[in-house]
């Protein structure tokens, strides 16, 4: 059956056992699980990844099959399924597990997915999707904190702090809960505040080099490069970053293309842009039509999948998807 994450949220108590949290929204996924774990706070939580799980496969069904008297509630959690953990659904459907709550986590589930179609279709399992979030939901969110908190700070500031997320849920909910923990009582918070409080310069670097792929600028990009020890773990941020954008791009040409105002578009998007980046958006419309935003946010989804298959190359990968598609060939 599947369930809505506000209408999750509604629950005052728990009376289902077995979960599937699947999607790309990782941060709201774990948002979710906690939530499950708090109900069931006196359990015994065993975690394991679906290789771990299914390498000892046949140990665990017994120890669910034969409760000892003294044994207390437990959950069982399983990260990174995938449709082989419907063998094990098949396994329980039918069993009565006394005291046991079952988490399974997983990425993007296809609509054909055999483990999503057997949550969906039987009312004893619950089915939860998470989708990414959007910059309206990531600033309510953002704007909520502060209200609660009793910190005084500008929309502008809001803004720039959920852009620098690059649309990461549980990267923004990981800055804010940083910003309470060390913002010492503050009642107002200014941009500088952010950046020392918080782990955006970092993410500034990775926007910064994504916004002058964009704008086409050669010169900005390799000192950028230069200057940033990047890593095979920056990669999937940095494409991340660059669909967030360009699907920003994307909207904001097509109204471009409209009403032929390039001042207006620009300041009447919503979300806000930042101010700072105001000049940088006007320069990224003017060289980009939409047939080639829409064919790069194509090879760019292409490309993050590229990067996952080899995460040991997944730098040289990048890099040379920019030489292609980022410079102007009469750079």
């Amino acid at each position: 059956m599947i369930l809505k994450t506000y209408e999750f949220l509604k629950k005052k108590k728990l009376t289902d056992s077995t979960y599937l949290l699947f999607g790309n929204n990782e941060g709201y996924q774990n948002e979710i699980q906690s939530r499950i774990l708090e109900f069931k706070s006196e359990a015994k939580i065993l975690r394991y990844d679906e290789k771990e799980f299914f390498e000892n496969y046949n140990t665990i069904l017994s120890e669910l099959y034969n409760k000892s008297f003294f044994e207390t509630e437990k959950i069982i959690l399983i990260s990174r399924v995938t449709d082989k953990t419907s063998q094990f659904i098949y396994e329980i459907l039918d069993k009565e597990l006394e005291d046991t709550t079952i988490i399974l986590k997983a990425g993007i589930l296809e609509k054909k997915s055999k483990l999503r179609s057997i949550f969906e279709k039987n009312k004893s399992l619950i089915c939860i999707p998470f989708y990414t979030d959007d910059q309206k939901t990531l600033i309510s969110l953002a704007s909520n904190f502060f209200r609660e908190s009793n910190i005084s700070v500008s929309f502008e500031l809001i803004n720039a702090l959920v852009e620098r997320c690059n649309g990461n849920r549980g990267y923004l909910e990981n800055e804010l809960k940083k910003i309470k923990l060390y913002s010492e009582g503050k009642k107002v918070i200014v941009l500088k505040d952010i950046f020392i409080l918080t782990n955006l310069t970092e993410n500034i670097n990775v926007s910064e080099l994504v916004d002058n792929c964009l704008s086409k600028n050669q010169k900005k990009i390799i000192k950028i490069i230069n200057e940033n020890n990047y890593n095979n773990e920056d990669c999937i941020l940095i494409t991340r970053t660059f669909l967030s954008k360009l699907k920003r791009l994307k909207n904001l040409r097509a109204n471009f293309d409209k009403n032929n105002d390039l001042e207006g578009t620009i300041s009447n998007h919503k979300p806000p842009i930042f101010w700072k980046d105001k000049h940088m958006v006007a320069e990224q419309i003017r060289k980009m039509g939409l047939k080639e935003i829409n064919n790069l946010i194509i090879k760019m989804s292409n490309l993050e999948l590229l990067i996952k298959e080899n995460s040991t190359n997944s730098l040289n990968i990048l890099y040379d998807f920019i030489l292609g598609n980022c410079i102007e060939p009469n750079n």
